[in-house]
């Protein structure tokens, strides 16, 4: 049996997955790791990069069958090398919130929304605070993209994830050249020995191939794979998270929730208007989708999960982890639709969608509140969206048409209720497939198919609709009047609770 491998670096594990050529989940692994806050920068270390995947793919059983793969990690950031390839800087990942200087000026100069995690807006704040690695620059890339040139040797990055790195044109499905000639005639960057154009990757589309897996590649996989295997373009969480859910039609979206929470809708049509909310990216066929990312999302409930779950130990109680979660997702279940008063903000990063610098998680409630477990839990649920649909609200008042939306990821592993509170939330059907928890390697092991098996012409929404997801299981949960209302007049509670966050991240 032949299968495909699927491989994420995301923001808590690194994964590898296969799928049979019935396009199902044969085998996986993972590593568990966690970004450092280290002289003010969010950043992992490379070396843990290698340990990790090895870890994660001495997991994965049957590799020798392994017929076709690709490499996919948490989008954005900034990983800048020289010549030789070394590091210039430690790698900034996409929960840093200072580049606010350049993404602002960029965003004007461009007529276009440059988000504070963008590669161009790491680069340019460099470039403007001055910074001594600026000159020796020869190239930068994301986590996918590196890891993707270091076992193929090839540097380059599928259109999804380029993205995220810069503006990219849907027509020509590669960067921007007006912005890039705008960016190039930038005072400061003028100066400098380098021109944008050939410090990023080659840009990519799925079903194109990527190269393979070298010998060097596989040495620095201790052997685990052989080489000659060949490679999908790397692509970012979005395009992959995208994929696993069948999203990359025109009117179709997703809803990624674990560390952090973002939704891809693919757009009918352009935004009549530039939104610092939204980031405008690509599928990994390079359609136009207007993303809303926001950075926090689940840490806040798993710290308070793991405080319930030590009160149940003093009892005697030992309750499994996934069982404890189960639990507590269902029992907010019972809770007002407004969350009886109980307001939470998940704050513990910043976050651009509000422009926030930084985080302070609060747990806020009036004397008259009704602060009950059910309560309190939901509350906690719909803290982990609200951030999202403030700006799903923005697409709404654009116009932009929504036929369903697909979740996927840790907050939808309990059936119903993540599904329910989204449905809420956003007004549209929110389905959730039977590899809702996959994810991220799940999707890229399907791009690397796509790549492999497509027929001659087959778009890739083609690919996914008729021979991957057709007759697939799930659920899909319409969305419910009395919570939609219950969200809104949480959501108007939770616009107020943002100023005290304010004067909590200034103050504390």
């Amino acid at each position: 049996m032949k299968t495909c491998l699927g491989i994420e670096l995301g923001s808590t594990r690194i994964k590898a997955m296969t799928i049979d050529e019935g396009f199902q989940p044969v085998s996986s692994g993972d590593y568990t790791w966690a970004s450092r806050y280290k002289n003010g920068v969010w950043t992992y270390p490379l070396e843990e990069v290698w340990t990790g995947l090895k870890t994660a793919l001495s997991q994965v059983e049957g590799r020798e069958d392994i017929a076709a793969m690709g490499v996919s990690a948490m989008m954005h950031g900034y990983l800048a090398f020289d010549k030789d390839w070394k590091l210039l800087t430690p790698f900034r990942t996409w929960q840093n919130t200072i580049t606010g200087p350049a993404a602002a000026e960029l965003t004007e100069l461009f007529g276009f929304n440059i988000p504070q995690r963008w590669s161009i807006a790491h680069l340019y704040q460099a470039v403007l605070n001055g910074e001594a690695h600026v000159p020796q620059i020869a190239h930068i890339t994301t986590l996918a993209g590196y890891v993707h040139y270091m076992l193929t040797g090839v540097n380059a990055v599928g259109v999804g994830e380029a993205s995220g790195m810069f503006p990219i044109d849907s027509a020509a499905l590669g960067y921007d050249a007006g912005m890039l000639a705008k960016f190039s005639a930038l005072p400061k960057v003028e100066a400098l020995p380098w021109k944008l154009e050939n410090l990023l990757p080659k840009v990519l589309t799925a079903g194109e191939s990527a190269g393979m897996l070298t010998e060097s590649g596989a040495a620095l996989l201790d052997g685990l794979l052989v080489p000659g295997i060949p490679f999908a373009p790397a692509e970012g969480d979005a395009g992959t998270g995208m994929t696993a859910t069948n999203a990359v039609a025109p009117r179709t979206g997703n809803v990624s929730a674990g560390t952090s929470i973002f939704s891809m809708v693919v757009l009918e049509k352009p935004l009549e208007k530039v939104y610092e909310e939204i980031d405008l990216v690509t599928t990994p066929a390079g359609a136009p989708v207007a993303m809303v990312h926001c950075n926090n999302c689940t840490n806040d409930t798993n710290a308070w999960v793991n405080v319930l779950g030590e009160a149940a130990r003093l009892f005697g109680a030992n309750p499994d982890s996934g069982e404890l979660y189960t639990k507590l997702y269902e029992k907010s279940l019972e809770g007002e639709a407004d969350c009886g008063g109980v307001l939470v903000c998940n704050y513990l990063a910043g976050e651009g969608v509000t422009h926030m610098d930084a985080g302070r998680p609060l747990a806020v409630r009036t004397p008259e509140a009704n602060f009950t477990l059910a309560n309190f839990f939901k509350a906690q649920l719909y803290a982990t969206m609200s951030t999202l649909k403030i700006g799903m609200d923005i697409l709404a008042e654009e116009g932009v048409a929504i036929d369903s939306l697909t979740g996927h990821g840790g907050l939808f592993k309990t059936p119903v209720v993540g599904q329910s509170y989204l449905a809420a939330a956003c007004g549209a059907p929110v389905a959730c497939m039977e590899t809702a928890g996959e994810g991220g390697p799940y999707g890229m092991a399907l791009l690397a198919a796509y790549m492999l098996r497509k027929a001659e012409g087959e778009r890739l929404e083609d690919f996914l609709g008729k021979r991957v997801f057709a007759g697939s299981a799930g659920t899909t949960v319409q969305p419910s009047a009395a919570l939609a209302e219950g969200f809104n007049t949480y959501i108007r509670r939770y616009k107020a609770l943002l100023e005290v966050e304010r004067a909590a991240v200034e103050h504390l």
